[in-house]
């Protein structure tokens, strides 16, 4: 349900500072003292079946940002697919982003990238891996798994330049509070397969069995609104129909809604023709 209270939020960096503290350290115990199976094991081979790909482009030119953003994203992200790729998840268990990729820290060779603090656009030590975190949500949407925590990203940052997915449709992720995390409620094993090649970043699910249901994603109900205290936020919800293996519709899925500020305008203004 829309929030009509929705707006910027100023945060002091002390309260920051420790929120950050209390959130990180509420995680830390939530991984030891929890009931969840986490998926830790990875396999030295590809199961046999592809469930379904995507591939993401690794440069692009965004907008006030600066291109060695782009570039030491990509330095990143090679570092963390090294820790994701081919890792299996069992039924039963549980994947979680942040407890198999640990903290981004320069010690493991993670460079200063891009990463979105409350809407601006800033460098961060790891900035960039929410391309990979969105990349593993898409993709988990084409598939049985259950995603049982992803947040949305609050601020509408950049505007649709060739956009291919629908608005809302990623993950965004901050160690470790930010989690995206994907349950295997099936009775068969998957596998994450992620490696970057000269242009894009690639991800796969594989199963150990052929899939019977097939997905497409989709978003309904698109709208903006023009808040009370000035801007514009950004609103829709995303859907998916199911097929069986005859390629017959079976049913149409509720995911999830979103709602973001947006940090541009969103109108085109109208040119007169000489």
């Amino acid at each position: 349900m829309y929030v009509l209270s929705l707006k910027p939020k100023q945060r002091s960096p002390l309260r920051i500072f420790f929120g950050k503290i209390y959130f990180r350290l509420k995680r830390y115990i939530k991984w030891v003292n929890g009931k969840q199976k986490f998926a830790l094991e990875n396999h030295s081979t590809n199961l046999d079946h592809l469930i379904f790909t995507h591939r993401s482009l690794l440069l692009r030119e965004l907008k006030d940002v600066d291109m060695w953003m782009q570039h030491n994203k990509v330095k990143n992200l090679k570092i963390a697919v090294k820790k994701l790729n081919r890792v299996v998840i069992k039924p039963g268990e549980t994947f979680s982003y942040w407890r198999l990729l640990g903290n981004t820290t320069k010690r493991k060779g993670y460079v200063d990238g891009m990463v979105l603090f409350y809407g601006q656009v800033k460098k961060g030590t790891g900035g960039g891996l929410c391309q990979l975190s969105n990349l593993i949500y898409w993709m988990t949407l084409h598939t049985p798994l259950t995603v049982t925590e992803r947040h949305r990203h609050s601020y509408d940052v950049f505007p649709d330049s060739k956009r291919t997915q629908p608005f809302g449709s990623g993950a965004t992720c901050a160690y470790n509070y930010l989690d995206l995390q994907i349950k295997n409620e099936t009775n068969n094993t998957y596998q994450l397969v992620v490696y970057l090649t000269d242009s894009h970043l690639v991800g796969e699910w594989r199963s150990d069995a052929l899939a019977i249901r097939n997905y497409e994603v989709y978003e309904k109900e698109h709208w903006i609104t023009h808040e009370y205290w000035g801007g514009y936020v950004r609103h829709n919800k995303i859907h998916r129909k199911v097929f069986n293996i005859d390629k017959i519709q079976i049913g149409d899925e509720y995911i999830t809604e979103n709602h973001a500020i947006m940090m541009y305008e969103p109108f085109l203004e109208v040119t007169k023709s000489l």
